[in-house]
């Protein structure tokens, strides 16, 4: 896979050019972050759905249970976007399982996988995460992945990227829009109360039927089996307990 081609600049008119008419792009150098400026808009009524921002580079970039998260410039591709679901609010929860599916979905040629909720694994690593926060009438969609690292570049020995699995040739601008036009395809039929993403969902799943250890905020774990994901986007264990915000490592 060409470094080069991984790393071009972003391109505005190209990406305009690609996506659907349902998202307005628009590419920053720089930010703190892509997620912190659109939530700002959105909360000073500045902000539209389908609105979406892309940076090259950030400066205090950050992931699920407000992890950093940081790349060289150039080296991931970083972007947020902004919907307003009409679906019961108490159904929110499958949103950002419905984004991470969109994402393994969109990387089908490197045989993407989700580890619930919502990474995306290749190869068992980590290639992309995402974050999902509800801010007034919708929910500000926040997406990292992985592009042009290098091995040396990786923030950790369990992440990927795009360039290290090889594969198809492929620009940024192709990438966010192939993401952001299954999102949108996966989420109006969601919207509409059409709900085929949870069998989807399951059949790129690496967690369900796996050996989990789960880690709960302040400290608590248990183990068990995954056997499912609920209607509400909770993992569903083996003594029936429904899992809504933890971390959850594969044993097996």
């Amino acid at each position: 896979m060409s470094k080069e081609l991984l790393r071009a600049p972003l391109d505005q008119a190209e990406i305009g050019r690609l996506i659907t008419p349902y998202w307005r792009v628009k590419v920053v150098e720089l930010t703190g972050t892509t997620q912190g400026d659109l939530v700002l808009l959105v909360q000073q009524g500045k902000a539209k759905v389908g609105d979406v921002i892309v940076a090259e580079y950030q400066t205090a970039g950050r992931g699920r249970l407000d992890r950093s998260f940081e790349a060289d410039r150039g080296t991931a591709l970083l972007f947020s976007f902004y919907i307003q679901p009409q679906r019961n609010r108490d159904d929110w929860g499958w949103i950002p399982l419905l984004a991470g599916y969109s994402v393994a979905k969109s990387l089908h040629a490197f045989h993407a996988v989700v580890k619930w909720p919502n990474d995306i694994l290749i190869n068992g690593k980590k290639v992309s995460g995402l974050i999902a926060e509800v801010v007034g009438e919708g929910v500000v969609i926040g997406i990292g992945v992985n592009v042009g690292m290098e091995e040396n570049q990786l923030p950790v020995d369990t992440a990927t990227s795009l360039l290290v699995e090889g594969g198809e040739d492929i620009t940024r601008d192709q990438l966010i829009c192939e993401i952001l036009e299954e999102f949108e395809k996966n989420f109006i039929q969601w919207d509409q109360g059409i709900d085929e993403i949870q069998p989807l969902y399951s059949s790129l799943s690496a967690t369900i039927g796996t050996q989990v250890r789960v880690e709960y905020p302040g400290g608590a774990s248990q183990d068990g089996i995954a056997e499912g994901v609920s209607d509400t986007g909770a993992l569903i264990l083996d003594d029936g307990t429904h899992v809504q915000s933890a971390d959850v490592i594969h044993l097996r």
